[in-house]
Parts: structure tokens; sequence; C-alpha cells
């Protein structure tokens, strides 16, 4: 007992004589701790001696970051990251103990604030740079300006993604909507020349940005704006193909289906002008199809569009008769153009009238018909009145008969008959096509000769004249007989 006593004294002397020193416990600046982890690599967790959590830290930090950046990039992504962030500050910090238990070091508080304060200093300028991006390509959306946007966007660096994720989320449907703008403006012009399948494909990518990318159907008006700009065209029938097919359109009931206003302020003048270029080259039926369009379509287009389109339809009707009696006139079958079997109008020609001179074109033999004077014949279809066919000449009646010297039987002398020239003859009055005069024309002349003078075919042997033979018609004669076909006596 004593001895513990004893022990117990000199145990106590030791302490009393500072002998005996517990080893000092470390201390840890909480502040500096939570300051270094909001650096989100780790460094408050190095302060404080964990390397193992500062690597596990900083290793998912970087697998949030990089979600953040390349895969979900969301406002929900970014509250993960906040969280992850304010876990790992208010981590650290009570790991160095906290407010109670902490010791302030101002050394690791200055290295704390230079890791963490550029990192943050960094994030917060490029988040509001990011703020001023998206500030400019919304104001680029609402205005419709799809290259003022791009250009916003072009800035967007990989420290905006970071800073900013949600941005590149929202900047990339808008660099995606005006690319898709920009193809389908190349398809409406392409459509613009008249090219209908150009403006199909060039509304079916309006449309699909409306219904794909919502917020940018201001872009979408644009675009569309710069199309309807674009009516008329220089090329009145490139406008009218354009107009049909706007007119056609279904509704969508979308922002597209205002292009339809467009359609009855552009389309009579361009229906007129298309015409009118048509009638110039010569392509009447497609010309008159054009004028009678606006007269179904737009009749009260104004008075003056109106009487154009019904001048142009009778124009073009008469211009298609033409060409469709001039063709039948030129093809010949046997001598005969095709018109005097397949007869046609011409509305223009005046009228076959008893009493006046009626011009007419003729046709098939043409032995006796250019005797006649030129006031009676036509040299071209729009001054004729009638269409004459003419055949080939055959005897007529009989004016006169009268005996010949047949050189082989004297003593028999050869009786011969003067006949008429009998041409056979239609005449088409042109105004209507219609067969107005048909039979044979005769023409008279003298007859009984004192000498007749004919062909032999018999070789060397005179077998006497023939039997019948025409009269000898004179120009005087030629026009008596035709003159009550000219002047429907």
């Amino acid at each position: 007992m004593r001895w513990g006593a004893a022990g117990g004294d000199q145990m106590d002397l030791v302490k009393e004589a500072g002998l005996e020193r517990e080893p000092a416990a470390r201390s840890h600046d909480p502040l500096a701790a939570a300051l270094g982890n909001a650096s989100l690599i780790g460094v408050g967790y190095l302060m404080l001696g964990r390397i193992r959590l500062a690597a596990a830290a900083t290793l998912v930090s970087v697998v949030l970051v990089a979600s953040l950046v390349w895969g979900a990039r969301s406002t929900w992504a970014e509250l993960v990251v906040l969280v992850w962030w304010v876990a790992l500050v208010g981590h650290a910090w009570f790991l160095a103990g906290g407010r109670r238990q902490g010791a302030v070091q101002h050394d690791q508080q200055l290295v704390a604030l230079a890791v963490t304060v550029p990192v943050l200093l960094a994030l917060g300028l490029l988040r509001f740079d990011a703020a001023g991006i998206e500030r400019t390509v919304t104001e680029a959306r609402g205005s419709g300006d799809c290259t003022r946007a791009l250009t916003a966007l072009d800035g967007v660096s990989f420290g905006h993604r970071v800073a900013d994720a949600p941005l590149t989320v929202r900047g990339e449907r808008s660099v995606e909507a005006c690319q898709r703008l920009q193809v389908a403006e190349e398809r409406l012009a392409d459509g613009l020349t008249g090219n209908t399948d150009g403006l199909t494909a060039g509304f079916d990518g309006l449309g699909r940005v409306l219904a794909d990318l919502p917020g940018h159907d201001r872009m979408v008006d644009t675009a569309l704006d710069r199309f309807l700009g674009g009516l008329p065209t220089p090329d009145p029938c490139r406008t009218v193909a354009v107009t049909d097919w706007l007119r056609q359109r279904q509704p969508t009931n979308n922002a597209l289906d205002r292009s339809a206003e467009v359609v009855p302020r552009t389309a009579p003048a361009a229906l007129v002008g298309c015409a009118d270029s048509l009638m110039t080259g010569s392509y009447w039926a497609l010309a008159r199809t054009r004028y009678q369009q606006l007269l179904d379509q737009y009749p009260g287009q104004g008075q003056e569009l109106n009487v154009r389109a019904a001048e142009g339809v009778k124009k073009a009707g008469l211009a298609i008769e033409l060409a469709t009696v001039r063709s039948l006139l030129d093809g010949t079958t046997s001598g005969q153009p095709r018109y005097c079997t397949q007869p046609a109008a011409y509305s223009a020609a005046a009228p076959y009238v008893k009493g006046r001179t009626n011009r007419a074109l003729f046709y098939g033999n043409d032995e006796y018909a250019k005797k006649l004077p030129g006031t009676w014949r036509a040299t071209d279809v729009t001054a004729a009145v009638l269409v004459v066919c003419l055949g080939q000449k055959e005897y007529g009646t009989t004016v006169r008969s009268c005996p010949y010297e047949n050189k082989l039987f004297p003593q028999f002398p050869t009786t011969v008959a003067f006949r008429k020239i009998a041409i056979p003859m239609k005449a088409y009055e042109l105004r209507t096509g219609k067969l107005v005069v048909t039979g044979k024309i005769q023409i008279t002349g003298t007859s009984c000769p004192r000498i007749l003078t004919y062909t032999r075919y018999t070789g060397l042997i005179d077998t006497g004249p023939p039997s019948e033979v025409y009269v000898t018609a004179s120009d005087a004669n030629v026009r008596a007989a035709f003159r009550s076909l000219i002047t429907r006596g």
C-alpha cells in the first residue's frame, strides 16, 4: 500500500513537472475545408488528409459534369450537380469539426480560396455570358431572325455547356430549326420557278418545324413571308403554277394556311398575263384555258381583267379554229386537201351572202379556176368566204353535134357531139364549215369549128374523129359558169 501511494505520488510529480505529455491533436479549419470542396475536385478532403475520399469525390464530380454536358442536359441534371456541390461543402465542413471544434487556419483558407474562387468565378462569368446568348437567341426567335440566332449560338463554347447545359439544348433546337428552314426555303425558291414538287417539299418542311420544334413559329413565319414576297414572279405563267398549287393546298390548321390569302390578290393578273404570253407564243388552247380560268374562278376581279379575259377567250378560240382550218387545207389527199372531206368552221370569216362577191379558195382542179378574176379568188383563209373543192373535168350536156369527114370511110362522115365542160364541185361556207353548194359546174363554149383537130391513138391509121369532144371555152365562158357560185345568184 505504501508503494502504491508512493507510486501515485511519483506520477503526480511527473505531471506537475510536465514530463508526461499527450500528443497534440491536429486541428483543421472547417471553412477552409468547405471552401476547398466547393471547387468540386475534393480539395477540402485533401486538406483533411482524406486522399481516397478526395479521389472519389473528384471522380463523381467528373461523371456528373460529363453527364450534364453530354447526357441529360436539363434543369434537373443541374439540380443534381448543385445538390452534390452542397453535399461536398457540408461534408467537408463537418469532417473538419464544424463551428465548435474547428480551428481557424488562415493559410488553409488562402489555399482553398486560391483554388475555388477561380472555378466559381469562371462558372459565374460563363453562366452570365450564356444568359446573354440565351437572351439574344430568344429575341432572334421572337423576331424570326435565324441569322442572328445562329451568329449568337456560334459563340457557345464547352465552358458555356458546363455552366449552363440547358442552354445548349435550346440552342441546338434553334440550330436545327434554322437548318430545316433553310432547306425548306431552298425548296420553296425552286417552287417559285413553277416546280410544284419543290412547293410540296418546302411546305412540308415548314410544317415539320412547327410540329417538331415549338417556339420557332416566328422563324417559320419569316421563311413563309420571304416565299410569299416572291409572288408574283417575273414570269406570269410560273406565278399561275404557284397560285394554282396554293389554291388547291389542303388547310393544315396552322400558320401556313395564311398562304392562301395571296392567291386572290395575285392569281387574276397572273392568269391574264400568262394567257397573253401564251397567245404570243401561239399556244392558243392553253391561252384560252387560262383566260377561261379567270372568268370561272375570279368573276369579280375587276372589269378590266374580266373584259380582257372574255376577249382573250374569243380571240384564242378563233386562233384555234384558224389553225385547224389551215392544217386541213395544207394536207392533201388525191389532189384535194383533207378539208374537202373534214370541213371545219372559222367563225371570223364573212358569211356566204347572195348578191355580193364571195371570195373563195379553190383546191383540186385548177385548170379553169385559175382563169377567174383575182377579185373572186382569195389568197388566204382570213380573206375567204368559201372553200371550193373541184374534181376532174367530165363531159357535160351536149351543145351541138356536127358531121366531120372520116378519112378511113369518106362516104360515112362521123358525127361529133360538142359537150360542155363539167367539173364536180363542193363548196363549203368557211364561217360555218357547212356544205352550201354541191354538184357540177358546166362551162359552155364554141362548137363545130370548120376544121376539127384531134389526136390519133391507132398509129398510122386515121380512124376518124372522136364521137364527143369538149367545147372550146373562153375566159368569159369560165367566169360565166362560176359566177352563180361566187355571187350566190
